[in-house]
Formats: C-alpha cells, sequence, structure tokens
C-alpha cells in the first residue's frame, strides 16, 4: 500500500529548549521537518533570555542552537514558522493535520500542515497559589515578572517582594536587583534541611550548588535578605498593592500564629512551580500520568513516545525538570522520529542520552519533594478568596459545590460554579479546583479529574472568522529537498 501523502515528515509544535534541540536533531539527519512556535523568535520562556553577550553555558548552548537553526533554515532542511499559534491537532488518513494562526503580519489567518509525525515539545505554565488579596494588581507571576524583565527590560514595581517556594525564585529574585528593583525579601516556604534526605542524588549534581552559590552572592551584593520556612498569607491594598503580610511556617508548614509581618511593597511576585501545557496532547487522546497533588504530564516511552502513535512529546509536557532535561529529552525524541523513519541512528549516543536522562529526572523528583506544597494547603483558604480570578469563583462557592450541591469531582465543580471557564480557560485556577474538590471529597485526583479540568478543544483564542474560513484554508507546505542517501 502507497504512504499517504504527507507536507512534512514531522511537525514540531513549541520552540522551546525540547522543541529546538528535536528539530534540529531531525532536520540534520535529512528529515523534512517544520517549527511552530508562538513567540516572535526562538528560545521558548528559557532561551529567549540569552542574549549573545551570554557567557554561561546555557548561553553558550543556545547560540549553538540557533546557530544550527539558522543553517537548516538557509539550506531549506528545516522551515521555522515563528509567532504560528498552534490551536488544534487532529487525526488524518493522511497523518496528522496541524492548525496554527498565522500573527506574523498582524492580521491572523489560518495556516495549515500535515505531517506524518507530531513532537509537542509546548512547555509549562507558571503554576498559581491563591490567597487573601492575590488578585489585586500587584500581585503576579515570579515566571511572569522574569520575562517582563529579560524579554522587554520592564521591571513589574519598585518595591518588591518574591515568595513561593523553588529555586527558580533565586534567579526571579537577583535579575530584578540586579535591574534596579529593591527587592525587599525572598522567602522561600520550604526549608533546605528537607535537601538531606537526598544527599546521594545532590551529589550527583555538584554545578547546581554552584549556580546556587552564584546566585546567593548576588542576592548578598545587593543586600536581598533570604528567608526560608516563609510564606505569603495575605496581600494588602484597594486599587494596588500596597503590602504583604509574610509568616513563618511549622514543620507541617502551616503559618505559626503570632509569626506575621507586614511588609511595605507594590509588587509580590509569586511561584510556586509550574504546570505542564497539556491540552493539545490532551486533545489527541495521550494518557496522562497524576500524581498524589493532581499534577498531571504526558506520559511516554523510552523513546519520548506518547500512547498515540506517531505522536512524540519531549520538556516540561513530560513532567517539569528545566531547560537541561528538556534538551536531553528533545535530541532523544528527535532521534525516536528518525529511527521511525528508517534512517541510522547511533545507539551509543541514544544510550548516554537515556542515561542522563534518569539522572536529571533523579534531580526533578528531589526539588518536587523539598518544594512540594502541604496536602492541606487549601484547607484554611478564606471562604471570600477567590479561586478562579476570570468567573470571579471564590472558594467558599467550590466548598458550597461540594458541600451543598453534590458535586462529586472536579468536572462538576466546574458546571455548578463556572471555575475554569473564564479567559484563561482554567490555566490558573485548574490546580487549585482540583486540590479543594480532592480535599473536600477525601479523595485522590485521577486522571479522568484531571482530564476534565485541561481538555480544550481549541488551545488558543481564535477569531470567528478563521473558524468560518476553515474550509478555504489552503496549505503552506515546506518543501525542502529530499534527505541524501547516506544518512
Amino acid at each position: 500500500m502507497a504512504e499517504p501523502a504527507y507536507d512534512v515528515a514531522v511537525a514540531v509544535v513549541g520552540a522551546g529548549p525540547a522543541g529546538l534541540t528535536a528539530a534540529t536533531t531531525m532536520a540534520g539527519r535529512g528529515l523534512r521537518v517544520v517549527l511552530l512556535d508562538a513567540g516572535p523568535r526562538p528560545g521558548g520562556q528559557y532561551f529567549r533570555h540569552h542574549d549573545d553577550a551570554s557567557a554561561d553555558s546555557y548561553g553558550v548552548g543556545f547560540r549553538a542552537l540557533r546557530s544550527a537553526l539558522a543553517g537548516y533554515v538557509a539550506s531549506g532542511d528545516l522551515v521555522h514558522r515563528p509567532r504560528h499559534q498552534v490551536w488544534t491537532l487532529e487525526r488524518t488518513d493522511a497523518g496528522y493535520r496541524v492548525h496554527a494562526l498565522d500573527e506574523s503580519d498582524g492580521e491572523p489567518r489560518p495556516w495549515a500542515t500535515t505531517a506524518a509525525a507530531l513532537l509537542v515539545a509546548t512547555g509549562a505554565h507558571d503554576r498559581h497559589v491563591p490567597f487573601p488579596g492575590w488578585d489585586l494588581p500587584g500581585v503576579v507571576a515570579a515566571g511572569g515578572a522574569q520575562a517582563l524583565l529579560k524579554g522587554s527590560g520592564v521591571l513589574v514595581g519598585r518595591r518588591i517582594v518574591v515568595a513561593g517556594t523553588g529555586p527558580f525564585l533565586l534567579p526571579v529574585a537577583s535579575g530584578l536587583a540586579e535591574g534596579g528593583a529593591t527587592v525587599v525579601g525572598v522567602y522561600e516556604a520550604a526549608h533546605p534541611t528537607r535537601y538531606l534526605a537526598h544527599t546521594r542524588v545532590l551529589a550527583r549534581h555538584p554545578r547546581r550548588f554552584a549556580e546556587a552559590a552564584a546566585y546567593a552572592g548576588r542576592l548578598a551584593r545587593h543586600r536581598v535578605p533570604y528567608r526560608v520556612g516563609h510564606a505569603v498569607v495575605a496581600a494588602h491594598g484597594t486599587d494596588q498593592v500596597t503590602g504583604v503580610t509574610i509568616a513563618r511556617l511549622n514543620a507541617d508548614r502551616r503559618p505559626v500564629p503570632g509569626s506575621e509581618r507586614l511588609l511595605p511593597c507594590d509588587v509580590i511576585a509569586v511561584g510556586y512551580g509550574f504546570s505542564p501545557q497539556l491540552d493539545l496532547l490532551v486533545e489527541l487522546g495521550c494518557e496522562l500520568d497524576v500524581d498524589a497533588s493532581g499534577a498531571a504530564s504526558v506520559r511516554v516511552d523510552y523513546d519520548q513516545c506518547t500512547s498515540v502513535d506517531g505522536v512524540y512529546s519531549a520538556g516540561e509536557t513530560t513532567g517539569v525538570g528545566g531547560a537541561g532535561l528538556a534538551q536531553v529529552e528533545g535530541e532523544l525524541a528527535g532521534l525516536a522520529v528518525v529511527a521511525a523513519r528508517g534512517v541510522p541512528v547511533e545507539q551509543a549516543r541514544i544510550r548516554r542520552l537515556r542515561a542522563r536522562r534518569a539522572a536529571l529526572r533523579s534531580f526533578a523528583a528531589v526539588l518536587d519533594d523539598v518544594h512540594a506544597l502541604p496536602a492541606d494547603w487549601l484547607a484554611a483558604l478564606p471562604d471570600d478568596t477567590l479561586v478562579c480570578r476570570c468567573e470571579e469563583v471564590t472558594a467558599g462557592a467550590v466548598r458550597h459545590a461540594v458541600r451543598d450541591l453534590g458535586a462529586t469531582d472536579p468536572r462538576a465543580v466546574k458546571l455548578f460554579t463556572r471555575a475554569g471557564m473564564g479567559w484563561c480557560q482554567g490555566r490558573i485556577c485548574a490546580a487549585t479546583t482540583l486540590a479543594m474538590t480532592a480535599q473536600l471529597t477525601a479523595r485522590l485526583p485521577s486522571v479522568e479529574d484531571v482530564t476534565a479540568m485541561v481538555r480544550r478543544p481549541l488551545a488558543q483564542p481564535v477569531p470567528l472568522g478563521v473558524l468560518a474560513a476553515l474550509t478555504g484554508v489552503e496549505d503552506d507546505p515546506p518543501t525542502p529537498p529530499t534527505p541524501p542517501s547516506d544518512h
């Protein structure tokens, strides 16, 4: 039987560390590749912060990837489509259909192509933890504060408190301080002593200690206090944040009564980790893994292949682990696609990459344990605190849906309260809604629960005119040369 016609061998969605590595890996071995990304330039949320002056290993690595990308684009082996927002993926007889909004000229217009295989590397977004006052102007995600500074040179405020949990707080705080802001302090909810239970894993990653020491040095130079075992319990203000209450946490990570301290500030940059961006993968029917906290990731095998044949995933979608792990997974996925297309690959290289992936996953598991949210982190949330800011759904409304209206799962809570139905489509409130429902119903979140909250037939906002014009969409297939036979 003849192979169905398709435009490219593989479409890569996302040009961050994983997608960029995968695309250049495949193009370098003769496959026809199209790389799509919503951003105007490659690098994703991580690498886009490295300019040509970056001398660290990450900056050097990114310049190498960017140079390879430029070379393959120039030779016609790879087509890079920046400012192309992929809003849905579908299976067809000819492979997979990729639908995107082409926003490269300002006016969105439909764009589509068909690929024999897909590699989804859509990364992650900030995980949000609600507290009284978190809906005030001036409360921002730590990732958003960094993106504005590094991407546009804009400070989110002049007097900033950085709080939450995880190593990401360190580069955010040091970047803001070096950018000219007064960083009132960094308040880490976890305690470093929790790392002592993982010394064997940590000993295999000495570079991480050097990175942490470098950030600590920058904070010390700017006289930024760093406090562990402390968390934000409330933000204050009327039309704008004017202050924040910080409290010391006990061994169970609950606020210690009487330890509260009010700090004047105009911005609170809060970071509690990241949530994988899974909507495109869920819509294709890819299986997920869900842990006891409700955190989800797409399930992949040794070759980064999902449960759907011909669909691969790499990077934060398979579990948040940082740029280094994303690159390793991107190369593994790229090599797997190459092998599936009948092109020989280096088995020794694959073995080394798999070993590196296992080591980096072990380190990521340590971070997940040390910086995990307590199981009952929402129990004391006041009823009038917003959970879903888009639809103005309060914690009390979620409790009412479960206790009084009979909701037994997050989907029912969503239908009763409209939590997750607003502009962000649950990206901000889904994790909280899941956790609160699990707590109130005394059961662990399931795959079905997570799927109900993250399933979005349209992964991105699409103008009605674009949907109406779909019947007239013409493919814009890349036409790189046929792969050479000696690859």
